[in-house]
């Protein structure tokens, strides 16, 4: 068997591909998610400790944090599972529960359009709200980049292990966790906190009244409705600011003005 040719003098070799928990922002994205990562840590303890006071068999439960992945489908599910409900409820109520999840696909499609279905889907499990929030800010205009992927993933994989290990240790150890430590609040805190740092102009400060606003009038929704029709509230009122907003003004052209005509008023005496 023959070698392979030398390459042609000055080809310069293309580098070995870099694997994506090696890139800058795998860490970037780590870092900046361990910031709510207390937040995370409380509301995935506290899911764990509903789930173990549940009565449920503890393998399901354990199966459930891990394929679910979304605590407030879990807590709106858990009642149903118990009373022993149709499956098809338990599925309507989970799914009407994280509607908003359809919102920030849309959002995330023209960054990642270009990957496969098969990575999409792949990545889908692991989009979660803080995910979201943070590459937002991270990437505010919809393009692909290069480094977009590991960003997201970096932070992924933080807010992962911050949820499932807190919530898989509250079932297990459901009956040692008080229920008046209030430690749930802490979620509510990591949030609000992140929510403020996006507040940059007028229009996302209106935006986040309004929702806060819509949230609270639509509380008495089931199945958290309410969520649905504060993130709808918020994206009509940035839309609407955004086409009522002052419109950037047209590029003048330059064009040179005519020549005086011959025997016109700069030639009259």
């Amino acid at each position: 068997m023959s070698a392979a040719p030398p390459p042609p003098p000055g080809h310069v070799l293309p580098a070995p591909a870099v694997p994506l928990w090696r890139h800058p922002e795998y860490a970037r994205g780590a870092r900046d998610m361990l910031a709510t990562s207390l937040g995370i840590g409380a509301w995935g303890l506290i899911t764990g400790v509903a789930m173990g006071n549940s009565g449920l068999p503890v393998p399901l439960m354990v199966m459930m944090s891990l394929l679910v992945y979304a605590g407030s489908a879990q807590l709106a599910t858990l009642p149903l599972l118990m009373s022993g409900a149709p499956v098809l409820v338990v599925w309507a109520t989970a799914l009407c529960v994280n509607l908003r999840f359809l919102i920030f696909s849309a959002q995330w499609r023209p960054y990642f359009v270009h990957l496969g279905r098969r990575k999409r889907l792949a990545l889908s499990y692991f989009m979660a709200d803080l995910n979201y929030v943070l590459f937002m800010r991270r990437f505010p205009e919809p393009k692909p980049a290069p480094e977009q992927l590991p960003y997201l993933l970096g932070g992924a994989t933080t807010n992962w292990l911050s949820w499932q290990v807190p919530s898989i240790l509250g079932i297990f150890f459901a009956e040692s966790v008080p229920a008046h430590w209030g430690i749930g609040f802490a979620g509510t805190l990591a949030l609000l906190g992140v929510g403020l740092s996006l507040v940059s102009d007028r229009t996302t400060a209106l935006a986040g009244v309004v929702a806060g606003c819509a949230a609270v009038a639509a509380y008495a929704l089931p199945l958290k409705m309410n969520i649905l029709v504060a993130i709808a509230a918020a994206v009509a009122i940035g839309v609407l600011m955004d086409h009522a907003g002052p419109k950037k003004p047209a590029r003048a052209q330059a064009v040179a003005p005519p020549p005086p005509a011959p025997g016109g008023p700069e030639d009259r005496s």
